[in-house]
């Protein structure tokens, strides 16, 4: 397989011109660890771009952070935690979902793929805190998004139109994002025992109360007992997930709350400190709550759709993030074809993107949701802008795209 690796932005740009000059289609890899997220990329030409990394430039007094694109994400993630920061937006670790090294993803793949964790239901996805970015289209040609401040205005909002494109429209060179001051404490108030739909009505209590909730779930007593937690692994039931962050007398008195409001038929435990942390983590990377030889769907869609969807795959193992309106599923690779438009009719007007699977099942089923025609031709509009010749990373979410 035949490589391209440039060390800066001049070699990129020189990169991707000698491969719209010979029209060569191009696969773009930052460390390769979500190579398995998506459609497979029919091409012999690798663009590696892990070496766009480093010149960091971290003002914490602003609250932004710029890098390069191919930065590692545990790299970003140390520097934050030694001036009590974090990236909002809860990038997940799914590397080894993919067969890479915890930690081993980067702050550009993560803007790529628009990943998000368990607080996404108070602060938002990876789209809310991109700020700026440089990068090389399709067409060979450097361009800029956004800025670096917090507040910017000017022109259009290319940061959210790249977030989520997969490297399908342009290659970051740097990205720049939005920091926030890290919580000093973080509590997770469990209850046990309930049922799909009791949770989801407890968990949109929940987040409707003024307690400011930064994580929902639910676990069914199977997924529950793969946890680390003692508390969650031994519960011997279901467990839901309440989290809460904040000052030590905040939280202490939010925790309170929100457990005098839950049903009387549920058992109680709280989770403080490292128990909580290490709990929220899993949820968000979920190679630790599902089987890890089996291919994985993530599902976007009605938080009161989600029993349903449950109740409609039932060899599936599977938990709820975001108060149900997330659920991941896990099924065998050779069911993911016949299970795919089951799946698609019990979620209603949702979003199901199949996170890893087989290249064979990854062919056989769209892997991202399948888009309205209009939708698709807005769509294959903005490659053609972005991307006339299709040379990057064609084909990666839609055919032709």
């Amino acid at each position: 397989m035949e490589v391209f690796k440039p060390t800066n932005a001049a070699q990129l740009k020189d990169a991707i011109a000698a491969c719209v000059s010979n029209e060569r289609a191009v696969d773009v890899r930052g460390l390769g660890t979500k190579s398995g997220l998506g459609r497979p990329v029919a091409s012999s030409l690798v663009l590696d771009t892990s070496a766009l990394k480093g010149g960091i430039d971290y003002q914490p007094e602003e609250l932004v952070l710029s890098c390069g694109a191919a930065t590692p994400m545990r790299d970003i993630l140390l520097l934050l935690e030694q001036r009590a920061q974090m990236l909002a937006f809860e990038p997940p670790d799914l590397a080894p979902l993919y067969g890479g090294e915890v930690g081993g993803g980067t702050i550009g793949g993560a803007l790529a793929a628009n990943l998000g964790g368990p607080r996404r239901v108070k602060i938002g996805s990876a789209r809310d805190h991109f700020l700026g970015f440089s990068a090389v289209s399709g067409r060979a040609e450097a361009f800029k998004g956004g800025g670096k401040v917090v507040k910017n205005v000017t022109g259009y909002d290319l940061p959210k139109l790249m977030a989520g494109s997969m490297g399908t429209l342009a290659v970051f060179d740097t990205v720049t994002v939005k920091v926030m001051p890290a919580p000093p404490k973080s509590r997770t108030v469990l209850a046990f025992g309930l049922t799909p739909d009791e949770a989801v009505a407890v968990l949109a209590d929940a987040l409707n109360s003024p307690w400011e909730v930064s994580g929902a779930a639910y676990l069914p007593a199977a997924t529950a007992a793969h946890s680390a937690v003692d508390h969650v692994k031994n519960a011997g039931a279901s467990v839901t997930a309440i989290r809460v962050e904040g000052t030590s007398v905040s939280v202490t008195a939010r925790c309170e709350a929100l457990r005098n409001a839950l049903p009387d038929k549920a058992g109680q435990e709280e989770l403080h400190s490292m128990r909580s942390k290490i709990f929220w983590e899993e949820v968000r990377d979920v190679r630790a709550l599902l089987p890890a030889d089996a291919a994985l769907w993530r599902v976007s869609l009605a938080a009161t759709k989600a029993p349903d969807l449950a109740a409609a795959l039932p060899d599936s193992a599977y938990y709820f993030d975001w108060g149900g309106g997330l659920v991941w599923l896990a099924m065998a690779d050779a069911k993911v074809a016949a299970y795919a438009e089951a799946l698609r009719g019990a979620m209603g007007q949702g979003h199901a993107t199949l996170m890893r699977a087989s290249d064979a099942a990854r062919k056989a089923v769209p892997v991202f949701e399948p888009l309205s025609a209009p939708v698709m031709a807005l769509t294959r509009g903005l490659k053609t802008q972005f991307d006339p010749s299709g040379i990057l990373n064609p084909g990666r979410m839609y055919e032709g795209v």
